[in-house]
């Protein structure tokens, strides 16, 4: 994942603040700084983030203890004199999050490491979209993902949702497209896993995902934008994202597009989901015949065995993001744009047509999504690594005892 080695961090030094905040802020930005520039001595950790050497040196301590950051096995001399400056770096072997994703067809279960990292994963095909049955299911396979790696040790769950998701209180407020209102996702998924379970929308959990391991690492202000079945938004500025009463911003599935012309739901024509979605992708390809079912990888592919009408659809689709994109960079004004989009991400031409559409002037601010390969399971991992990296010093002394994931 990109790493830049000199780069500042992407947040303040630490503010002068009361304890225990200012402990809990402190470790936070120290973890931050060894998972960005790691293997970093504590001299540098304490002049990049402007703690002092003896704070460094005691958060350090601690983090270690909790075993999240570890002494690296080569000590580094200050001009070939002296005593060694031993380099700090995260410790990724000995625990893991785990990760779910619940998409329209099915739910993507994955272990990640401390660096965001896929350790493993799993498509579960939905049997049907009851809720309960549903987040059942992400438990199971959970337990069995762990059940293959014996020597991690789960720190908690992170749940990402499309849809209106209240963090706060970890629930599914309204999902259309799954038919879902009001579902106490923590409290069904905790209850099956024994973990600690953290909730919030897709959006919003791959804005973090950007801001910790993503190219939009350092951005003063970031915008996702995330175009599937189910279109939405979120922006992070200042290390900060966004979550509005309720954490309901980000909801721009009804928000017009010029040139639109399906018809919604919601009885107006042009709205930005139904014109985007991965539904409409596929209808449309399926009427061309060219293909028989709803995986949109399916167009990509045709695109790529150089089918006209795929790269037509593709093209026309990626114009349209840009559109939106343009919108919302109009309304936010933010340093950098995230686009989740299928074409985007795997064809040059759909980035180039995103691209200009958007315009010259800010076309190299907008960049396709960091994790190509896995970004529905790197969303459900980076709810639960957000919140950690927010506080580490929350995790119990020596890490998590063995909870039993198993359990149903």
């Amino acid at each position: 994942m990109p790493r830049t080695a000199t780069a500042p961090l992407a947040f303040n030094p630490v503010p002068r603040v009361a304890d225990p905040d200012r402990r809990r802020t402190s470790a936070s930005v120290i973890l931050r700084s060894v998972l960005e520039h790691g293997p970093v001595a504590r001299s540098t950790i304490a002049r990049l983030t402007g703690l002092s050497p003896a704070s460094v040196t005691d958060h350090c301590a601690r983090l270690a203890g909790l075993g999240l950051v570890r002494e690296a096995d080569l000590p580094r001399r200050s001009n070939g004199v002296g005593r060694p400056h031993v380099p700090v770096d995260l410790d990724d072997t000995r625990f893991v999050v785990g990760g779910v994703h619940v998409a329209v067809p099915y739910t993507t279960v994955a272990l990640l490491d401390l660096r965001g990292r896929v350790v493993a994963r799993r498509e579960l095909r939905h049997r049907g979209v009851e809720p309960a049955g549903v987040l059942a299911r992400a438990a199971e396979g959970l337990a069995a993902l762990l059940a293959e790696e014996p020597g991690r040790r789960p720190l908690g769950v992170g749940v990402a949702v499309g849809g209106w998701v209240d963090r706060d209180s970890g629930t599914v407020v309204e999902h259309p497209l799954l038919g879902w209102r009001d579902v106490p996702v923590r409290e069904l998924v905790g209850d099956r896993t024994g973990l600690p379970v953290h909730v919030d929308g897709h959006a919003r959990a791959l804005v973090n995902a950007e801001r910790l391991f993503g190219r939009a690492r350092g951005s003063r202000s970031v915008l996702h934008l995330f175009v599937g079945n189910v279109v939405d938004a979120a922006f992070a500025t200042h290390d900060e994202v966004h979550h509005g009463p309720r954490s309901q911003a980000g909801a721009i599935a009804h928000l017009p597009l010029a040139g639109g012309t399906e018809a919604c739901d919601c009885g107006r024509t042009g709205c930005l989901q139904v014109e985007l979605s991965e539904r409409t992708l596929c209808r449309r390809a399926r009427a061309a015949g060219l293909i028989d079912g709803t995986n949109p990888m399916h167009v990509v592919a045709a695109a790529d065995d150089g089918h006209p009408v795929a790269v037509r659809l593709l093209l026309e689709r990626a114009r349209m993001t840009g559109r939106a994109a343009g919108l919302l960079l109009d309304v936010l004004n933010p340093e950098s744009v995230v686009v989740t989009e299928v074409g985007a991400m795997f064809r040059e031409d759909c980035l180039a047509a995103l691209r200009a559409e958007v315009g010259a002037e800010r076309a190299a601010s907008v960049s396709p999504t960091s994790f190509p390969d896995a970004v529905l399971a790197v969303a459900g991992g980076a709810v639960a690594l957000d919140v950690l990296y927010r506080d580490p010093l929350s995790l119990p002394h020596g890490g998590p005892s063995a909870a039993s994931p198993e359990r149903s």
